[in-house]
């Protein structure tokens, strides 16, 4: 809970619980709480969480200002009924983003792309391939003061994350109020050299924010990352001319016969594979551009790509099949949209992979009987691990969005805070070792953390 959403229980059971007679201090506490109530929607933000507090605010607030006073057994049972209504918004709070370790203030970017040399699959129309893309890069101190959302259009996002985990539309709307530790259009930074380059690939009915924790990390240490909305493999894309256009169950039709269903899924990541490449192209036409705000700033022979789940799959099948990546690195990669000839003939780049607990355990499913048929075709592989106690959605912020989140089957029983520090010490020494020539000791054989192990 944010500041004013602690302050404004706190007075009420203050009042609550105070003794009669009540002195006209206390007695006016109920209408300070009114008034903070107010500082509270200006500079906090309503949200429906907080609805039975406010209603008992206002309740509250109106029977001290016509001069009626409690009386005891009510007094308690109202102040049950507080503790109750306090329970909701500490069960859905306002996520926090964790503030990353890095020297470097981070900006954030958001930029639309075209891609007219391939068309649009899953649209039902005749069109190019549209795509958004949000960057994260070390950016100067003080040339932007807006502070950026963890969801932009978060409007739009959050009902459609909602209804994701089969939740109402409005469950997670106060998800517009969460801000992160980046500003929006800040100017690059300077520095000796350019800075190396880190694409992200969501998985599927993701989106290019799920991970911001992550690239907030990385653009702290001077990483550029990147984070590739994939058009109708996202849970929906919002494009700055109001389209809309939502995930098509088409593309991966579950249920469907084995080999139709890997039919479907090579033609979807060959499309997310070629989002990358295209992304890649910008970049190197910005970073060519004078009027760029990434004019020279950007390194395109460092650069490394990881995604999660379909996301993993489309980075080691653009990984296996355009040389500009150096280093790969797979969460949880769902392999049946893997081509047969990467499959069998692998990656030569550095590459490490971390799957969940749940994923390893189904030791029998498609996917790892895919995963074992690729691994040793892996010319430089840092290790594979499996993490205890994760399950598929704790590589992604979402496990960040309640205590309820091993109920909602948005992450495993681990805690949310130890599975970050444990995932983000992996991706940062992996991209430090392969992109910066940094030396660590975390992919040796024996790990820090007890809850890693090598995957069999």
């Amino acid at each position: 809970m944010r500041p004013l959403e602690i302050l404004i229980p706190i007075l009420l059971s203050v009042f609550l619980f105070w003794q009669q007679p009540r002195p006209a201090v206390i007695r006016f506490v109920p209408a300070l709480a009114i008034v903070l109530t107010l500082i509270h929607f200006w500079i906090e933000g309503y949200r429906w969480q907080m609805l039975p507090i406010y209603v008992l605010t206002a309740i509250l607030g109106l029977i001290t200002l016509t001069r009626l006073d409690i009386k005891p057994l009510a007094s308690y049972l109202t102040f049950g009924l507080l503790a109750v209504s306090t329970a909701l918004p500490l069960l859905l709070p306002v996520p926090v983003i964790p503030t990353p370790s890095g020297p470097y203030p981070i900006g954030t970017r958001i930029y639309e792309l075209t891609d007219t040399s391939r068309k649009e699959l899953y649209s039902g129309k005749d069109e190019a391939r549209r795509i958004m893309i949000q960057v994260w890069y070390p950016s100067e101190a003080g040339t932007s003061s807006e502070q950026a959302r963890w969801m932009d259009k978060a409007e739009i996002y959050a009902p459609a994350v909602s209804g994701q985990i089969d939740m109402p539309p409005f469950f997670l709307n106060h998800l517009a109020l969460v801000k992160v530790p980046a500003y929006k259009n800040a100017k690059v930074t300077t520095a000796d050299k350019p800075f190396p380059i880190i694409l992200f690939s969501h998985g599927w009915n993701g989106f290019n924010a799920q991970n911001t924790g992550q690239a907030l990390e990385l653009a702290s240490h001077g990483f550029v990352v990147v984070g590739v909305q994939h058009t109708y493999g996202a849970v929906i894309t919002v494009f700055p001319d109001g389209t809309i256009a939502y995930s098509n169950p088409d593309a991966l039709p579950d249920g469907a016969p084995q080999d139709e269903y890997e039919t479907a899924a090579h033609k979807l990541v060959d499309q997310w594979a070629g989002d990358l490449g295209f992304t890649l192209d910008t970049l190197q036409t910005q970073n060519s551009d004078s009027n760029s705000p990434f004019y020279k700033t950007l390194d395109l022979a460092r650069v490394g790509v990881y995604g999660h789940s379909t996301g993993g799959g489309a980075a080691i099948q653009f990984c296996g099949t355009d040389s500009r990546c150096v280093a790969l690195l797979g969460m949880d990669p769902f392999m049946r949209p893997v081509s047969y000839e990467v499959l069998d003939s692998g990656v030569t780049q550095p590459s490490f992979f971390m799957f969940s607990q749940f994923w390893t355990d189904d030791v029998n499913s498609r996917n790892n009987e895919l995963f074992h048929r690729f691994i040793p075709h892996v010319n430089d592989s840092l290790g594979v691990i499996s993490i205890d106690g994760t399950a598929h959605y704790d590589f992604a912020d979402l496990p960040l969005l309640s205590p309820l989140a091993p109920q909602l089957g948005l992450k495993g029983p681990i805690n949310g805070k130890r599975v970050v520090t444990i995932v983000d010490d992996y991706l940062l020494s992996f991209f430090e070792a392969t992109l910066n020539g940094k030396s660590t000791t975390l992919f040796d054989n024996s790990s820090p953390y007890a809850e890693v192990h090598p995957k069999p």
